[in-house]
């Protein structure tokens, strides 16, 4: 009888330590400088990936991808990254530029905003620092060329 006592007793303990933690919690997010990107013509169906510095654009088919903020979280954190984007897309038959997305994609889930368009597909697949062994400045994009991956 005592020793199902003190089972309950740790149960019930465990239950309120358990309680007291949030479910969730807000990661802590560090700025990053560059974005990676990637887009997918759907006419060809090919993807091509480009890395754009914070603060500038990239042309991509008619679309003109703007990253104004990249963030990514520590390496002790679930991996996650998050840029502020705003895309433009170009018309050709009337010479405008007409706003399609101005606001946050993440890379965990690209499908949560995403990029309503009926030829280009656009998400971000990772937020880098120059220190990352895979970012060089020979990898900053030219204005108007990503790499084809296709």
């Amino acid at each position: 009888m005592k020793a199902k006592s003190l089972l309950v007793t740790a149960v019930m303990a465990g239950s309120f330590v358990m309680a007291a933690q949030p479910a969730a919690y807000a990661l802590d997010y560090r700025k990053a400088q560059v974005a990676e990107l990637q887009g997918l013509d759907k006419i060809t169906a090919r993807i091509s990936t480009f890395k754009v510095p914070v603060g500038q654009s990239v042309t991509f088919g008619s679309l003109t991808i703007t990253v104004d903020a990249c963030y990514r979280t520590p390496p002790e954190e679930r991996p996650e990254s998050a840029g502020f984007l705003k895309i433009m897309d170009h018309r050709s038959e009337d010479k405008t530029d007409v706003e399609v997305f101005d606001g946050w994609m993440f890379a965990s889930t690209p499908g949560l905003s995403a990029l309503e368009h009926p030829v280009y597909d656009v998400w971000i697949k990772e937020c880098l620092e120059p220190g990352d062994e895979d970012v060089t400045p020979s990898d900053a994009p030219s204005p108007a060329q990503p790499q084809d991956n296709g």
